[in-house]
């Protein structure tokens, strides 16, 4: 229900209704701070109120002869006007208002995601303090390492959601500017009270310094904001596709009643919506390329990069909308084995264990090197014959010179890996 609602209002966003509602909210603010100048008589300002709306049907049969959109909006604005039309985009040029409006629209559609950060971060802090003390293998290069916890897999997540949350706040203001300065952004034809006035309205700020557009290092750190935030989406869900092979199943995505994962194999259970989140995010990546390709335009502006951002504005941000509330599904309801990820701890026949052995020997007196050279002895022995690693430590005659039976025993407790789970919890999660 969240999810097919939030997504309704950000497609909203980018729907021409909206769009033209903002261009209309920008011509007539202008009037609005004009007037305040005394260079639109009060009445005429009350007539354009009142009078002023637009139908999309016109500006599209208009724009097709034209072939300019915003000369076409004005003037399907100015047959409902009349008269008083004049006054009406007066100093202005086009890109006033389609930079203008393309900054709130993407603070508008930055917002949502804001609020879809916020569901995530709290899906996965439930989900962290479920999991919190669950016993898991943690993997570098995919091969087992030491004992964490699942826990702490969800909290780093939350960590960085957490991050990509300020991130995208920061990307909103940078991106919340307009412009109302004319044609090379100079203000030859009108005052800078008026900018000051409409961005106030839309609550913008105005931009320092701008060509005939605002430069375009504001979009690139946008869009490059949004992939960042997706690259988390996909390392969320890389993880859970590893989790959910086979040979491993310690989490697996939600299978329905009724939900088949292959047209050929009735048995399989596919990671489907991991795998789609890691392609969408692909998608998303690419968008911040084309974004950091529109910084660079010709002089006081070329048109290169609008064509670009006509795709990329609606296509990022409803793209990772999307994801985040697929991902927020995911997390809800994702299943997890803990008995499978004991199985797991337990394959290696406590070969996870050797560097707590290492540093047992070296704090016994052990030189380093030579304990290092001592634990990998047996270790490999345990990797080539599969024998037990514990009981081929208790048995080599250069850890009994120095550690006991008792003591060996000892570096094999799982607890021992686990013993500042809660310290990292409060860090992550009470002191902020």
């Amino acid at each position: 229900m969240i999810e097919r609602y939030t997504r309704e209002e950000m497609k909203k966003i980018w729907e021409a209704e909206n769009r033209f509602k903002i261009w209309l909210d920008i011509e007539l603010y202008a009037v609005e701070a004009f007037n305040k100048l005394g260079l639109v008589p009060d009445r005429a300002l009350r007539e354009i109120k009142k009078r002023a709306k637009f139908d999309i049907k016109r500006i599209d049969e208009i724009e097709k002869v034209v072939k300019h959109d915003v000369i076409a909006f004005l003037t399907s604005v100015n047959e409902h006007i009349g008269e008083n039309s004049r006054y009406l985009h007066y100093g202005m040029t086009s890109s006033d208002v389609l930079d203008t409006s393309l900054a709130v629209q993407l603070k508008q559609a930055g917002e949502l995601i804001i609020k879809g950060i916020d569901e995530l971060l709290l899906t996965l802090k439930e989900k962290a303090y479920q999991y919190k003390d669950t016993p898991t293998i943690g993997r570098s290069h995919g091969i087992h390492a030491e004992p964490t916890t699942f826990g702490l897999k969800m909290a780093l997540f939350y960590e960085c959601m957490r991050r990509n949350r300020k991130r995208m706040a920061d990307a909103i203001e940078d991106i919340s500017y307009g412009k109302i300065s004319g044609a090379v952004g100079n203000f030859a034809n009108i005052n800078p009270f008026v900018e000051n006035y409409v961005c106030n309205k839309l609550g913008l700020k105005p931009e320092p310094v701008s060509t005939q557009i605002i430069q375009r290092d504001r979009h690139a750190h946008y869009f490059a904001t949004l992939a960042v935030v997706a690259g988390t989406l996909e390392q969320i869900a890389v993880e859970i596709r590893h989790l959910q092979r086979t040979e491993v199943r310690e989490a697996e995505e939600f299978f329905s009643k009724g939900q088949k994962g292959s047209s050929a194999m009735p048995h399989k259970r596919n990671p489907i919506l991991s795998e789609n989140i890691t392609g969408l995010s692909r998608l998303v990546r690419s968008y911040s390329l084309s974004a950091l390709e529109n910084v660079a335009l010709w002089h006081e502006r070329d048109i290169s990069h609008s064509s670009v951002e006509r795709v990329i504005g609606p296509d990022a941000t409803i793209l990772l909308d999307f994801m985040i509330h697929r991902t927020i599904g995911l997390i809800k309801n994702l299943i997890v084995y803990p008995e499978n990820m004991i199985r797991n701890l337990n394959l290696t026949k406590g070969l996870i264990y050797s560097q707590r052995v290492l540093l047992m020997l070296a704090e016994a007196g052990m030189k380093r090197d030579t304990a290092y050279e001592v634990v990998q002895r047996n270790a490999m022995k345990s990797w080539e014959e599969g024998l037990d690693f514990k009981e081929l430590i208790k048995k080599d005659k250069d850890v009994k010179k120095l550690l006991s039976e008792k003591e060996v025993e000892s570096a094999f407790d799982i607890d021992y890996y686990l013993k500042n789970v809660d310290f990292i919890f409060k860090r992550v999660f009470e002191e902020k």
